[in-house]
């Protein structure tokens, strides 16, 4: 029986997961799919759009979503959904992963993430190089952490929130839904829905 495997994205979000499910999946065919490139090839995998994968002659097939937008990713999880496609987790053998974590499906687990204890994350979780969650959080539905994002312990992210590369958030801080944090912000108190903070402490970014 033959796996067809897709990577959603062939940017440089999905360029980073394809070699973990060629680690995880040796024996699956393994192609990316972007709707915004020219069909060719990246790093040895076929660049195929949506309608071509869907045509391909193969028993089974699953994806894996690389887009770092929470947003776009949520619109693809829901095609892939009405395509009756299953989403399958992404993880570097470098990921460490404690008690009593759980994981919805679709994660992204790049090399060298951390997961402690008692942690609960939804779906299409984006956890990119180096980032780590501390006891007793919440995360919601499609959040992203850039690489180096460091979330301590009991925190709450609400669904398609967007956590920037270095950035530090604060024990007990909440951070609302489609909410931004910017890179290198250290978040010292709750962010409300569909804001954007930065800077030390953080604050609302202000348009000039």
């Amino acid at each position: 029986m033959s796996r067809l495997i897709g990577v959603y994205g062939a940017s440089g979000c999905g360029r980073g997961i394809m070699p973990l499910l060629r680690a995880q999946f040796p024996q699956n065919e393994l192609v990316f799919i972007d709707d915004g490139q020219a069909p060719g090839h990246v790093n040895g995998h076929e660049i195929v759009d949506w309608t071509d994968f869907l045509e391909r002659d193969d028993d089974e097939r699953a994806i894996s979503i690389a887009v770092a937008k929470p947003n776009v990713r949520r619109f693809l999880a829901e095609r892939c959904a009405a395509a009756g496609i299953p989403l399958i987790e992404a993880r570097a053998a470098s990921v460490v992963q404690m008690d009593d974590v759980s994981i919805g499906e679709g994660a992204c687990l790049s090399p060298f993430v951390t997961l402690t204890s008692n942690i609960r994350i939804g779906r299409c979780f984006h956890a990119n190089l180096y980032s780590y969650v501390e006891h007793d959080c919440v995360i919601g539905d499609f959040v992203t952490f850039a690489p180096g994002a460091k979330v301590n312990g009991s925190v709450t992210i609400r669904d398609d929130a967007y956590i920037g590369s270095g950035a530090v958030i604060r024990q007990g801080v909440t951070i609302g839904n489609g909410a931004i944090v910017g890179m290198g912000a250290i978040v010292t108190r709750d962010v409300p829905s569909r804001s954007t903070v930065v800077g030390n402490p953080a604050k609302p970014l202000v348009d000039v």
